[in-house]
């Protein structure tokens, strides 16, 4: 079991630290292209890298069945989650949004919790409430004005990215992980495609770059090992793993866009890390004391009949 948890936890920090990237990089191009555009430009450039590795090997081909849930996760999570996302950040600072998105975490665990029958375990229930009250001290250390609009945009975000998690989750179990990102994408970028005249007009030189950066690593990458990941725990402890987003994407917003922290944010990451680690501990078992002769306590284990 441990060999098997250190890859899968290889691959959820892959994907912290490129999605935390992902909202400093929308931050920093998010006021010269629109919402959309860059939904639809970030899309398009996962979909054709993931679709170079899936017909480079042999493909398992989704059942009918499957397309309900692939059509939930590409519509809501890389479609509808990408284009608030963008929006929101033309409002707030990457952290604030970071902060609020990651409410995503909680209704995971609760979604999962009901839809997917995973329950509610106590260590999952505490470390979640323990790094919520970090993220909450995050958004309260920033000193970014956090206008409505940007902090409904925030919440919609967060509401499809749970639904998105929860409708993946069962199709990881029947799908490859890489197949499943990829038919998303292909899904949201679809979706999308009433932004393309906006994209065309607004990618420059200067910005398609960015584009590609959010393409090829936040996307492809990121979205790839989070399949992985999921596919090898629960939908509630990935989703609290996020938690380290926020304090990640403050320390590069500060070093990148100069969106310095306050001390109190330092305390929020802290406590996010200190959930995460409660979310995801299990108990070691205690191995059971082989049986023994009584007349000879020295004598060999009793064997069973």
């Amino acid at each position: 079991m441990r060999k098997q948890g250190l890859p899968a936890a290889a691959a959820a920090a892959v994907t912290v630290v490129l999605w935390a990237s992902a909202f400093v990089a929308i931050r920093h191009v998010g006021q010269e292209i629109s919402a959309g555009a860059l939904s639809l430009g970030r899309l398009l450039v996962g979909s054709v890298l993931l679709g170079i590795f899936v017909f480079s090997r042999p493909r398992r081909w989704p059942a009918r069945a499957d397309w309900k849930f692939l059509l939930v996760c590409g519509l809501l999570w890389f479609g509808v989650y990408n284009v608030a996302l963008n929006a929101a950040e033309r409002h707030l600072d990457a952290g604030t949004t970071a902060m609020l998105v990651n409410i995503g975490p909680l209704l995971i665990a609760l979604l999962a919790g009901i839809l997917l029958g995973e329950g509610f375990p106590r260590q999952l229930v505490a470390g979640s409430l323990v790094a919520f009250g970090g993220v909450v001290l995050i958004g309260l250390s920033s000193d970014g004005g956090a206008e409505v609009w940007g902090v409904v945009l925030c919440l919609l975000a967060a509401a499809a990215y749970a639904v998105g998690v929860v409708a993946q989750k069962p199709l990881l179990a029947r799908l490859p992980a890489l197949e499943v990102t990829w038919l998303s994408c292909v899904i949201g970028a679809v979706a999308c495609l009433p932004f393309g005249p906006d994209l065309v007009r607004e990618v420059g030189p200067s910005t398609i770059w960015w584009v590609v950066f959010l393409g090829a690593f936040p996307t492809a990458i990121a979205f790839t090992t989070w399949a992985y990941a999921l596919a090898r725990t629960t939908a509630g402890r990935m989703g609290a793993t996020t938690y380290l987003v926020p304090p990640i994407t403050i320390g590069l917003g500060w070093l990148l866009l100069g969106e310095g922290p306050a001390p109190l944010a330092y305390a929020g990451g802290a406590l996010c890390l200190v959930g995460v680690a409660i979310s995801r501990y299990r108990p070691r078992a205690v191995a059971a004391m082989p049986a023994v002769s009584v007349d000879n306590p020295d004598s060999k284990p009793l064997s069973k009949s």
